[in-house]
């Protein structure tokens, strides 16, 4: 679990229902939250944000898909951390549909492609620069949550060598998307780390 994480600031993407929302309330049940919790939704009015117990996060309305709906969501951060910047993004917006090889679509591809793995890439884009403010101001020298983090929430299915639960639901679309996502969470990790910011991908397990 989460117990002993004192972190500052936090953004929570995918917080509309299912995993995201459950770690929304994970964070918030913290016994130090997080002074700054901003939970990212595609519809900030939706269940996710709206009935939280005190604190309450800032609910902002993010498509990962969109730029410029990642780009407004950097400046209200900005406005609220100011130069303390942003210790962890959780980057767990994440989509699939139901597929086999039989039935896999270009459509299918594309889609849950550009949600799962596009989207994490542009949100840490467009959040590097305050990234790396955090790991700057912090005067600690290793790398962690509380300083400066990525987290991507993967998958299991993405992994090459487990090839997990072929039986059950092939998803051709969703794996390829979360083996995508895992190069790119290494990617990040070689790029970034360099400034201080840990960069790691995890499985939920069944959730």
């Amino acid at each position: 679990g989460m117990e002993g994480l004192r972190v500052s600031s936090v953004l929570l993407t995918g917080c509309d229902g299912g995993l995201g929302l459950g770690l929304l309330k994970g964070l918030l049940e913290q016994p130090s939250p997080p002074r700054h919790l901003f939970a990212a939704c595609l519809d900030p009015q939706g269940k996710g944000c709206g009935h939280q117990p005190v604190p309450k996060p800032s609910c902002l309305l993010a498509d990962v898909t969109d730029p410029n709906s990642i780009k407004a969501a950097v400046r209200k951060v900005r406005e609220e951390v100011g130069s303390a910047g942003l210790n962890l993004l959780i980057n767990n917006t994440s989509t699939t549909r139901r597929s086999t090889l039989a039935t896999e679509t270009a459509e299918n591809m594309s889609l849950v492609y550009t949600t799962n793995t596009i989207g994490p890439l542009q949100t840490s884009q467009a959040f590097l620069p305050l990234l790396k403010e955090a790991a700057e101001a912090q005067g600690q020298r290793e790398m962690s949550c509380s300083r400066a983090a990525i987290i991507n929430i993967s998958s299991i299915l993405g992994s090459i060598e487990v090839a997990e639960a072929w039986e059950e639901r092939q998803d051709i679309c969703y794996r390829c998307s979360k083996a995508a996502l895992n190069m790119l969470t290494k990617c990040l990790a070689l790029e970034y780390g360099s400034s201080g910011i840990l960069c790691v991908s995890v499985d939920p397990g069944r959730v």
